[in-house]
């Protein structure tokens, strides 16, 4: 979805993109961009911790403006899916005109059903060729209320989508939220970029307030408008609407995976590793994953968030830490774990190279499935494929490479008395990270 918002804009006179996201997941969307090359060193600005879009746009607005430049911000997330791409195009430079005025300019689709999962926004005035004045943004409405919003014809569903001047928009923040802007701009001040990516104070940045950008200005301003958009549009923000989105079986069914179905209907059914039967089901979600299974009825499954709460109330990690890991050399899959020992399957892209390391605790043993590797061991070089393996002792200085054409795949089966990713001495690395995991 990364891949398509950003081909969304092909055609279009934009700038390389900047990407807002997790440090968490920084590695995950490089892979991404660089599938579309739409990669450039300093465009992904890592958040050290969640604080909501108006602080996410806030460091956004300030990295643009370095330098004396004041860009014009077409505000996009990652989950939504739009099927007109002409249209939205065509929406977009609609817009162009308005925000260069100074506007604050968002996108309200045009309604389909009377939808309460969806925040509203109430049309003003007419100001311009089809767009509008804000007269109000309205909450998440009952049933009742979302169909008379629907009959009204006076009101559009809340995009998340916007286009305004990075200095209005830190001007308007600076009135009615000048505590973000404020430690935003502290944040910023000793941000430094590390390779593909920007990293701002993160103590700082923690201490920030936690607020959406329509609470923080949109809300508040008086310089908002909103331009109507037809173009197939949803927000894929809960397995439901992705029911809603992905097409169907003849019996209602949306199947991804080894999935077998009887005498079911309507139903979400994702399988990412495993084989997954249904018997009888109507209406829910099952998703499978190397990590987890969720089973929900297809209207509740946005509540995986009370879940979410549950796990970090009990001290749990499954909502940190996941079996496949991404690194900027490739990722890794842990298959499986026991006492004094762990199995992972490693892919190293090509030309990518892990750093120079040693443990302290642990052994560990490689097996290449596919392509060539390069080992470096306490100063020999080996040249390892297919179906051939080598031990590398506790201590050892170690890396590993991958000098070919195609994704290097090993398994590596770690021995020892403690096999936790800290224990990583990195003596040296391409990709500047510390000497630690990260």
């Amino acid at each position: 979805m990364l891949q398509s918002t950003n081909a969304r804009l092909d055609g279009m006179a934009f700038a390389q993109p900047l990407v807002i996201c997790n440090e968490n997941h920084r590695f995950l969307v490089a892979d991404q961009l660089q599938r579309v090359q739409a990669l450039k060193t300093g465009h992904i600005l890592l958040e050290p911790a969640g604080r909501n879009t108006a602080p996410a746009l806030a460091l956004a607005a300030l990295h643009a403006t370095q330098n004396g430049a004041d860009p014009l911000l077409l505000v996009l997330a990652a989950d939504h899916m739009i099927e007109d791409t002409k249209a939205f195009q065509t929406a977009v430079r609609d817009a162009l005109p308005l925000a260069q005025a100074g506007a604050l300019v968002t996108f309200g689709i045009e309604p389909t059903a009377a939808e309460t999962g969806y925040g509203y926004i109430h049309k003003g005035p007419e100001a311009g060729t089809g767009a509008f004045k804000v007269k109000a943004f309205v909450e998440k409405p009952s049933l009742a209320l979302a169909q008379s919003y629907l009959n009204s014809g006076e009101y559009l569903w809340n995009s998340g989508m916007f286009l305004f001047r990075a200095s209005r928009f830190l001007q308007e923040l600076e009135t009615y939220r000048p505590d973000i802007l404020s430690v935003c701009r502290q944040a910023m001040s000793s941000a430094q970029t590390d390779m593909d990516f920007v990293r701002v104070d993160a103590a700082i940045f923690k201490s920030c307030p936690s607020e959406s950008i329509d609470y923080a200005v949109m809300e508040k301003t008086d310089a908002s408008m909103v331009v109507p958009l037809n173009a197939g549009w949803s927000d894929v923000g809960a397995f439901g609407a992705l029911w809603d989105t992905l097409p169907k079986d003849g019996d209602g069914n949306v199947l991804q995976g080894d999935v077998l179905t009887h005498d079911s209907h309507n139903n979400l059914v994702m399988a990412e590793n495993a084989l997954v039967a249904t018997v009888g089901l109507k209406d829910t979600v099952v998703i499978q994953t190397k990590d987890a299974v969720l089973v929900a009825p297809r209207d509740r499954a946005h509540e995986v968030k009370a879940i979410v709460a549950q796990l970090k109330k009990l001290g749990r990690n499954e909502h940190e830490m996941h079996r496949q890991v991404y690194r900027p050399w490739g990722h890794y899959d842990s298959v499986d774990a026991g006492a004094r020992y762990q199995v992972k399957r490693i892919t190293v892209t090509p030309g990518a190279k892990l750093s120079v390391q040693l443990h302290h605790h642990r052994a560990e043993h490689w097996i290449v499935v596919s392509g060539t590797a390069r080992v470096s061991l306490d100063g020999q070089v080996h040249l390892l494929t297919e179906n051939q393996s080598i031990y590398l002792p506790v201590g050892a200085i170690h890396a590993l490479e991958n000098p070919g054409k195609i994704p290097l795949e090993l398994i590596e089966v770690q021995v020892g008395s403690y096999l936790g990713e800290d224990d990583i001495v990195r003596l040296e690395d391409r990709y500047g990270r510390a000497p630690a995991a990260s």
